[in-house]
């Protein structure tokens, strides 16, 4: 078996810890007063919809330090309102991780927890379980199958689930004949350190019906989780969440997606949107429509749920306006829906933050081909905006999937037809009208409804049980 050289390294500096550890830790002792999990990851990653496995990481050594004020029982505590379960690193040296850190999370969430280390030794697995791991991680690549099987009955003794880690067929191999009922695919190449998302795709074909499947690394956006929840049962995200300043943000949208739920006017309307699991909140400021607000009522909406991105809807109003609202209110992004043209946006773009997106709503009523204008993202929508009818949406066939990626899908959209929405390729829906239980009055349940969809995809639903 040929170790990477990178992982040669951790595993040699992570023997000379163990030594140091044994002097402290006797196995005998720890073995004595060990009480069994009652957490699963196997059950958690069992459930319908593609799971998540949300990962503690201050740093890697293919990033480097990435999270400066890690916090880890703080980014639990927020992966925990996404996530089936939680990974925390304890490898002190290259990842800079702690048993310390395990304990605290492990003490601070509900959820099972996941001790990612290298582990060689049966006194990792003990100490694993001592500060409150539920699942440990064993890699193949550092393990023969003597020694793995060894470290797997062990954990089995304190009902630790384990995630066997494979990065090849020839791992994938050895793991399904080793019977391991949890499989991780590394989708980072250990000799290079590359990453490649197909080799979750094609591994996964490969694994025994019943066996649970996990995608680790390289998943950064929603587009990619949702490519790959047909063929695994769930993803491990580590470095894409932990770098983000945002990171409640960056789960929403990864997780559900980059969808945005518009037409806001009470606090009670994003304290709903932000806990269901939308990335946007839309503020409407075009005087005529009847979900209209004024700053004061938009200021109450963003304070009741401060981690909503908010995006403001103008139509043809002064520059002065709209750049006056998107400084006093901190803004996400500006939507345009009325006659704005290049020279209107072209001003925009200098009298605004750097970092507030530009959004145009185009009306669809024939073939659509984008028009030439310098933004961040075309909304497509009817002709007359909120009346909650879709439009035809066999009119973008002309579209690339370039131009898609650029787009968001509006227009009479509910729970009924998101994911009829998404099928035509754009990444993201504006929902209106259609969480509404009567014109500009936002209902509680549907929203949960049209997010619960949008969230509902996974590898059961793609015809693959585990019964």
């Amino acid at each position: 078996m040929s170790i990477p050289s990178v992982l040669q390294e951790i595993v040699a500096s992570r023997r000379a810890e163990l030594e140091q550890l044994s002097q402290h830790y006797q196995a005998e002792q720890l073995q004595a007063q060990l009480q069994p999990s009652s957490r699963s990851l196997a059950a958690a990653l069992a459930q319908p919809r593609a799971s998540f496995i949300l990962e503690c990481k201050r740093a890697s050594p293919s990033k480097g330090l990435i999270r400066p004020d890690f916090n880890p029982v703080s980014l639990a505590q927020t992966y925990a309102r996404y996530a089936d379960a939680i990974s925390v690193l304890t490898e002190p040296n290259y990842f800079q991780g702690s048993y310390a850190y395990l304990a605290a999370v492990s003490q601070a969430v509900d959820k099972p927890v996941l001790c990612k280390d290298f582990i060689i030794d049966p006194l990792q697995v003990l100490l694993a379980r001592y500060f409150g791991a539920d699942a440990i991680l064993l890699m193949l690549s550092i393990l023969d199958d003597q020694q793995y099987q060894a470290l797997a009955e062990l954990a089995a003794k304190y009902q630790l689930d384990v995630l066997t880690e494979v990065a090849n067929e020839a791992e994938l191999t050895r793991a399904i004949n080793l019977k391991a009922n949890i499989i991780g695919i590394n989708n980072r190449d250990l000799h290079t350190l590359k990453i490649d998302t197909d080799t979750s795709l094609e591994l996964s074909q490969q694994i025994p019906a019943g066996v649970l499947v996990v995608a680790e690394s390289g998943y950064h956006t929603n587009q990619q989780v949702r490519a790959a929840a047909g063929v695994v049962d769930g993803f491990l995200v580590g470095s894409a969440l932990a770098a983000q300043a945002n990171v409640d943000q960056a789960c929403r949208e990864l997780v559900y997606g980059e969808h945005k739920i518009c037409g806001l006017q009470h606090p009670e309307d994003s304290l709903c949107v932000h806990a269901a699991g939308a990335a946007f909140g839309g503020l409407i400021f075009v005087k005529h429509s009847p979900r209209c607000v004024d700053l004061a009522q938009a200021q109450a909406v963003i304070a009741a749920a401060p981690l909503l991105a908010y995006v403001g809807v103008f139509a043809d109003q002064p520059l002065h306006e709209v750049a006056e609202l998107t400084q006093q209110l901190n803004l996400h992004a500006v939507q345009l829906h009325g006659q704005e043209d290049f020279d209107y946006i072209s001003q925009l773009r200098k009298a605004i933050p750097r970092n507030v997106q530009i959004w145009k709503a185009v009306a669809v009523d024939e073939p659509l081909l984008l028009p030439d204008l310098e933004v961040d993202t075309f909304l497509l929508d009817n002709r007359y905006g909120g009346s909650g009818e879709p439009f035809d949406w066999s009119l973008l066939a002309h579209l690339t999937p370039a131009q898609r990626q650029q787009c968001m899908i509006a227009g009479g959209l509910n729970a009924s037809n998101v994911s009829a929405a998404l099928a035509t390729g754009l990444p993201r829906c504006d929902i209106n009208s259609g969480v509404e239980l009567y014109k500009a009055h936002k209902d509680p349940a549907l929203i949960n409804q049209v997010m619960t969809q949008l969230r509902g995809y996974g590898r059961i639903q793609q015809g693959v049980n585990h019964d």
